[in-house]
């Protein structure tokens, strides 16, 4: 457990996250003046940081334990900043930027460490990175900013750019702040995997509730596709959970709904999550090929057996190249496949093992996940009782990973990040020319209004001045059926915005 000491509020999850990323293995509390008095009090013995702001000089102070275990200074670090506060008693953004600055420093010249992406938290690299190309900021200049403002590698800062330029260009055919895109979420699955924290649940506890599930997002896709009438939607995504966890003829049934309800005449983009080998039979296929589903993933995550087992996936590695091989076969000629860097117990070796696998198979494109261990998931119980040091993710292994989609002739065409993520790495994906994902960029760079369909799931719009305005159903799926009508509501709550901004015309 390391304790953090703050004098002023609002600075909370900026600190978290650094000094995080600097002791990915302890417990990081930030305690600030709101803090519950009792319970800072009881944490104070855990005192590792005291960062002291007000006043004419601010102090970074490290502390450790003594003998005794009471925590003694043991290294400080003054900074001023003029006039601090001077819009009152929070940071403003610029303020804050500057103080992320001053934080990071300290904390790497104390570690004797640098992180990959420096002091960035909170912010997609690539946001950055397109904003100064749209500026017309040449690509050197971009990474020289990113390097001295926010202390990222030169290596990331290049790799941010390459990723922006593509992303412009990939951008360019759709219809962008006029038109939109659908997700919609399945929140079933065979089994919950260990380090999952999207909207899932066993399918074979709610097999009662299915049919009136896809009931339901039927009557979603005709709220949206009538207030939406007249728009361009560019590109479907389908996801979960696993969506081939329905039977054929529910997908079916959701499919031809789609079909019927959507002009399709414009779309660009049909994603379907495949997902997990256990999922994926001859019959499926078929009806995702029947409905132009132009896209799938099957997603092996690892091609070693033991951590399958570990994770919660009841597929062999084998029945994931059984799974490609027929997708193939049935001619689906745009195939992603997801692997998960730092899974438990797994070495350089293992990641080397499961690149080289997925390079026989061949896919279009390749998604490399930094693990990282999410609140909501078993993997953060599972955490507590094994501790961190299974978890094994240095740069050779995104190294190994980003060789073999070279080796494939994939280019890097997304990049995001999250937190708590091993290694303080990234999620990458990669694509043959022609084969980028689509979806996969809009939902992080959120250039487009987005509708989202399902239990969890979140809608985004788009407003002018690049303001977004969201809307989320419950994740539970029986309540999101018991309060359908409320859901719908919050929609229209997005389509007013929408009509208000002159987007929608009369509802």
């Amino acid at each position: 457990m390391l304790a953090v000491t703050v004098d002023t509020e609002k600075l909370d999850y900026d600190i978290h996250s650094l000094v995080k990323a600097f002791y990915q293995e302890e417990e990081v509390k930030v305690l600030s003046p709101s803090t519950d008095r009792e319970k800072a009090d009881d944490l104070k013995k855990y005192l590792f940081m005291e960062i002291v702001l007000k006043g004419g000089r601010q102090k970074i102070a490290f502390y450790a334990k003594d003998p005794e275990g009471i925590p003694q200074s043991e290294r400080e670090f003054f900074f001023s900043l003029e006039n601090l506060f001077k819009d009152g008693e929070t940071l403003s953004k610029e303020e804050k930027n500057l103080f992320k600055s001053r934080l990071y420093q300290s904390l790497s010249e104390y570690t004797g460490r640098s992180l990959p992406w420096g002091n960035l938290t909170g912010i997609r690299p690539t946001k950055i990175a397109m904003g100064m190309l749209s500026l017309e900021k040449d690509d050197e200049e971009i990474v020289r900013f990113m390097e001295e403002a926010h202390f990222v590698s030169r290596k990331k800062a290049k790799l941010s750019v390459e990723i922006a330029g593509r992303e412009r260009e990939i951008l360019k055919p759709l219809h962008g702040e006029e038109g939109y895109s659908i997700y919609i979420g399945i929140p079933f699955c065979p089994t919950t995997c260990l380090y999952c924290s999207f909207t899932s649940y066993p399918i074979c506890a709610y097999e009662d509730v299915v049919d009136r599930y896809i009931e339901c997002l039927c009557r979603e896709m005709d709220h949206v596709a009538e207030a939406y009438r007249g728009k361009a939607l560019d590109s479907i995504y389908i996801g979960g959970g696993t969506p081939t966890t329905l039977s054929p003829s529910c997908l079916d049934r959701l499919l031809s709904h789609l079909d019927k309800t959507f002009d399709l005449s414009e779309i660009l983009e049909f994603t379907v999550e495949a997902g997990r080998a256990d999922s994926i039979t001859r019959e499926k296929l078929s009806v995702l090929k029947d409905h132009k589903v132009s896209r799938i993933s099957i997603n092996p995550q690892t091609m070693k057996e033991e951590t399958l087992k570990l994770i919660g996936r009841r597929h062999t590695a084998e029945q994931v190249k059984e799974a490609f091989f027929l997708a193939r076969d049935m001619g689906f000629d745009n195939i992603n496949m997801d692997m998960i860097l730092g899974l438990p117990g797994e070495n350089e070796e293992d990641v080397a093992k499961t690149v080289s696998e997925i390079e026989k198979l061949d896919p279009d494109s390749l998604t490399v996940h930094s693990l990282a261990v999410k609140r909501a998931s078993r993997l953060r119980e599972w955490t507590r009782e094994n501790g961190n040091e299974r978890f094994h993710n240095p740069e050779e292994t995104m190294a190994a990973a980003a060789k073999g989609a070279e080796a494939m002739n994939m280019h890097p065409y997304y990049l995001y990040r999250q937190k708590n993520m091993t290694g303080n790495l990234e999620n990458v994906g990669y694509a043959r020319e022609g084969k980028y994902g689509i979806y996969n960029i809009l939902i992080m760079e959120e250039v487009q209004t987005i509708m989202a369909l399902g239990a969890g799931s979140i809608s985004k719009v788009l407003l002018p001045g690049g303001r977004i305005e969201r809307a989320d159903n419950v994740k539970d799926v029986r309540l999101y059926i018991e309060k359908f009508d409320e859901m719908l509501k919050r929609k229209d709550a997005l389509f007013q915005l929408q009509k208000d901004e002159g987007w929608l015309g009369k509802l």
